[in-house]
């Protein structure tokens, strides 16, 4: 039998105007304390929000868009097309910019220029309010020119264009953190196996290397370069204990710094193999802070952490002053790194 009940009729929106009403205030002045303008006391601001709060009073964006002239919409674009370094990245852009209502969307871009061109014109087409660039290495372009395209432009772990801002973790302070690590813990034989040659951060991690060993007169071993792999470090460890050692006193390293966490992982694999203490023996120090490949290596991975949250946070946070007008002067900032201590190269400093 059919039934004669209607269906309850569909919620209406709060609005404005009834915010206003319960809280006691003009229409202007609740628009005002809601976007954070106007002068009032702060006891009228807070009483606005929480009555619009307790009514489930929801802005109505397209009008806020049209108002402002903003889309309230941020793009960022990568090449990273796993997301090894995009997503931490991604996760502190988007940290910076919720608080000011601002969405954040991502473009891959892989390695291709069309592909590329085609997400930035989509991205100004919805009107983004600023593009934030990043990808998977810091001295090389993303294959789009972002200049003169009349919003804002961010580099965040990536080559900038010239003249633009850009934000980089800096692998030169992540490596001296590494290898006095080391130095604290008594080590004097630190050897450095890192990845390609074609990359800048290599070169920058491995002077920084020579840099902390000539301080503190230790010897120093030419860093063993080869790929960004387990099987790598797994290789570089046959070099290092099979060959002449330091000075060809055929004395063995006690410490090895890695290049990044996968090397490490395969110089702890290596030296297991042949008997040798992880790290009563040798110590080892990965970088990135990977963590799903840090804590499951056996003992878990001491690695210096680029800090890629907040190095997207500063990124979000300075394209907000620039969408919001204030200038900014360019160039690479450069953000410190920290290391974590796990157990693969023994006490803490402190310990």
């Amino acid at each position: 039998m059919a039934s004669d009940a209607q269906p309850a009729p569909a919620k209406q929106p709060v609005t404005l105007r009834e915010v206003a009403a319960l809280a006691g205030v003009s229409v202007a002045t609740a628009s005002k304390a809601l976007n954070g303008q106007g002068r009032m006391t702060a006891e009228t601001r807070t009483r606005i929000r929480e009555t619009a709060q307790r009514l489930g009073f929801r802005p109505n964006s397209l009008a806020q868009s049209l108002l402002r002239r903003r889309s309230f919409t941020v793009g960022l674009l990568t090449n990273d097309t796993y997301g090894r370094f995009s997503l931490p990245l991604m996760a502190g852009v988007s940290d910076a910019l919720v608080d000011a209502g601002v969405s954040v969307f991502l473009c891959n871009v892989e390695d291709d220029p069309r592909l590329a061109q085609l997400h930035v014109d989509a991205m100004l087409d919805k009107r983004v309010d600023g593009i934030i660039a990043t990808g998977k290495r810091i001295d090389r372009h993303l294959p789009v020119d972002l200049a003169n395209l009349g919003i804002p432009a961010i580099y965040a772990f990536t080559e900038p264009d010239p003249n633009a801002i850009a934000f980089v973790s800096d692998d030169a302070g992540g490596a001296r953190l590494a290898v006095e690590h080391f130095c604290r813990l008594g080590r004097r034989r630190i050897a450095h196996v890192s990845g390609p040659a074609s990359f800048a951060v290599v070169h920058a991690r491995a002077e920084a290397y020579r840099e902390v060993l000539a301080e503190n007169g230790l010897p120093v071993l030419e860093p063993l370069l080869g790929s960004w792999s387990e099987a790598w470090g797994h290789e570089a460890v046959a070099k290092l204990f099979d060959g002449e050692g330091f000075d060809g006193t055929r004395e063995k390293p006690d410490a090895v710094f890695c290049g990044n966490d996968q090397i490490a992982r395969g110089v702890i694999d290596a030296l297991r193999e042949r008997g040798i203490g992880v790290p009563d023996e040798v110590g080892v120090i990965g970088f990135d802070n990977w963590q799903i490949v840090a804590e499951a290596t056996r003992p878990p991975l001491t690695s210096v952490d680029m800090n890629l949250a907040a190095l997207g946070r500063e990124a979000g946070l300075a394209l907000l002053s620039l969408v919001g007008g204030e200038p900014a002067v360019p160039g690479i900032r450069k953000l410190p790194c920290r290391l974590v201590v796990r157990q693969s190269c023994g006490r803490p400093p402190d310990g």
